[in-house]
């Protein structure tokens, strides 16, 4: 499968570290030129070493996610540059407090909608006309399971992924009769710090690793991708479609 994405562009959030890290690194490997955005100058130095390590190629792009007006500048460079968009992994996300509702600070959750939903609406505002310029433009959004699932002191989170699930559905809609489709990843239970911080007593050895996500969902990249407003589950390999 190698470089079964040569000559694709491929724009990555949160690139610097965990699981946004290791599809940059996956979809370099396999002959796409990474855009990788991430708020952290190191980590995407770091990431930038190691592609270019490997024979790939990059281009860094600091940007903190809730910089929204710098969300908006991003297409025109990359129009310039290359005219289209082929791939949009939006991975950026907070967890935000995992609290009772009523304890919920009210700019933790301003955060967490910003991060988690308005940034990957301006993502989608800046960035559409790119996708549509690709001969098969794919989005993919992070989500979790804890979109469907009301489960106590996870609200201000499950909110926020819940808002996006309908957003990218509503915008795979919208994509129908075009090149470009939009789907959602939910990775389940990945070692991984965000991961750590929602369960610091659990055993992140007996979790799957970011660079096995990557593997497996790269192929959610490809042009020959099926699958528009779909949910590709990780732990269970399953592929939904929600109504």
């Amino acid at each position: 499968m190698a470089n079964s994405l040569a000559g694709r562009v491929a724009l990555v959030t949160g690139a610097s570290r965990g699981i946004g890290r290791a599809i940059a690194l996956k979809l370099a490997s396999q002959g796409a030129h990474v855009i990788a955005t991430a708020r952290t100058v190191g980590g995407l130095e770091e990431l930038d070493d190691e592609i270019r390590a490997a024979g790939g190629s990059s281009t860094l792009v600091p940007l903190d996610i809730k910089d929204f007006a710098g969300i908006d500048r991003l297409g025109a460079p990359i129009a310039e540059r290359w005219g289209k968009l082929d791939i949009l992994i939006g991975n950026a996300g907070i967890l935000g407090t995992l609290t009772p509702l009523q304890h919920l600070k009210p700019d933790t959750f301003d955060d967490l909608m910003a991060v988690n939903v308005t940034a990957n609406y301006r993502l989608i505002r800046s960035l559409e006309p790119l996708l549509k310029a690709s001969d098969a433009g794919r989005g993919i959004f992070v989500t979790s399971g804890a979109a469907h699932k009301a489960r106590a002191y996870w609200g201000g989170y499950a909110v926020s992924k819940a808002a996006l699930e309908m957003l990218v559905r509503t915008w795979a809609a919208e994509l129908a009769t075009t090149n470009a489709t939009a789907n959602l990843l939910n990775p389940g239970p990945i070692a991984t710090r965000m991961r750590r911080q929602a369960m610091p007593g659990e055993d992140q050895a007996s979790l799957a690793t970011p660079d096995q996500l990557a593997e497996a969902m790269i192929s959610l990249c490809s042009p020959d991708a099926k699958g528009n407003g779909y949910i590709y589950d990780f732990k269970d390999s399953i592929l939904t479609q929600r109504r």
